[in-house]
């Protein structure tokens, strides 16, 4: 066994060891590991306005101006959104007599129905049956519930001192990022930090931006649902504002829940407002989908359609929805470390297989460039080569 392979097999093997201690470790500390991931996601969510702002000033100066206006929205939805949406949400106690009539209704039509379609032959549970079992499930709900305001409210407060936590350490996180970065690089060879440093560089600007158009995407989509449902009175136009923005960051699924809760909402105020409230969410999604994900999203990201359905189902089959909200950055990433390590594995045996093919009985000539872009140290090296066969009197 040489001496290269003995070393490439322990590297491995010490390499596997740090990972599995390292996870274990992190399973034990679970509330400082969030507090990190969130700190993470907020310093990249702030870092491609801190650079936009790096080029008029000091760095420590736009990351205080990005911060002011991130606790000013702070401010903003502690003082005006959250009292506003706190009574929407009374109304929408009040009127759950109204809600509770119009389901008992909806459910006596549905059982009249269907049995002037089908008549005995589909055995269906009488309407008490169906309210004695509602009931039972509600009232259990409410018990668990009680007894469990206490955790509850426990875990708001946990909430809050974890957010805190990490909006101060993402501050640390973008004041130092250099250092964070030179600190990973030290662990590569020095033959392949420059590459090494482009791909951090990318996967960086890749997660930045998605964060941050994500953001600002969830944010007007949720400002318009509001815009266009205030002036007609709409009684929960904020809260369900707040649901459509919330709901616009899980692809697919999200708006469509959305859509559904916000025309149950809307009954009480007659089928016009049901058919608007619908109307409105619906062209929203459109617009944001067709006109804003493309200007914000496609240039970032480059990941396909079908890649982008495939990314968000899977990840929320397997993680839920947590896999819902980061599977398309996932597929970001995979496809930025697929262009890094093997595509141009996949180049080198196809040039390699071409040579091995070609003729040589009247010899080759093989011409060997470097590919213009290769100075850039964001774009991988690739190596050109032009195989020909040889001419008469060439040597």
């Amino acid at each position: 066994m040489s001496s290269t392979l003995v070393r490439r097999t322990v590297t491995v093997i010490v390499v596997a060891i740090v990972l599995v201690a390292a996870t274990l470790f992190a399973a034990r500390i679970p509330h400082t590991i969030s507090i990190f991931v969130i700190a993470a996601f907020i310093a990249f969510g702030a870092h491609p306005l801190v650079k936009q702002l790096e080029r008029f000033m000091p760095r420590p100066a736009g990351i205080a101006i990005v911060y002011a206006g991130l606790l000013g929205l702070m401010l903003l939805l502690a003082l005006v959104i959250v009292p506003v949406g706190y009574g929407q949400i009374l109304v929408l106690v009040q009127n759950a007599p109204q809600y509770i009539q119009a389901g008992q209704n909806l459910v006596v039509d549905a059982e009249h129905t269907i049995r002037n379609v089908f008549g005995n032959r589909v055995a269906l549970p009488s309407y008490a049956q169906i309210e004695t079992a509602v009931g039972d499930q509600v009232r259990s709900l409410m018990v668990e519930t009680l007894t469990q305001f206490g955790a509850i409210v426990v875990g708001v407060v946990g909430a809050l001192v974890v957010g805190t936590s990490a909006l101060i350490l993402s501050v640390f996180f973008l004041l130092q990022a250099r250092e964070v970065r030179d600190g990973i690089l030290a662990f590569v060879p020095p033959g392949r930090r420059l590459r090494a440093a482009a791909l951090v560089h990318e996967l960086a600007e890749v997660f930045g931006h998605y964060v941050a158009g994500q953001a600002l995407l969830c944010t007007i989509v949720g400002v318009a649902v509001w815009v266009l449902l205030a002036p007609f009175h709409f009684q929960f136009a904020l809260l369900v504002g707040l649901v459509c923005g919330i709901g616009y960051a899980i692809p697919f699924v999200g708006m469509l829940v959305a859509q559904i809760l916000a025309a149950l909402l809307a009954v009480p105020q007659g089928t016009g407002m049901v058919v608007w409230v619908t109307v409105a969410i619906f062209v929203v999604g459109r617009i944001g989908d067709n006109l804003l994900v493309p200007k914000i999203m496609a240039e970032s990201l480059g990941v396909s359609p079908i890649t982008v359905m495939f990314a968000v189902f899977a990840g929320g089959e397997l993680f839920g929805v947590p896999g819902l909200l980061l599977g398309i950055p996932a597929a970001a990433l995979l496809r930025v470390l697929f262009r890094y390590f093997v595509q141009p594995y996949v180049v080198r045996m196809q040039t390699q297989s071409l040579v091995t093919h070609v003729d040589t009985a009247d010899g080759v000539h093989i011409d060997v460039r470097r590919d213009a872009d290769a100075g850039d140290p964001s774009v991988p090296e690739t190596v050109v080569v032009t195989v020909a066969p040889t001419t008469a009197g060439e040597g």
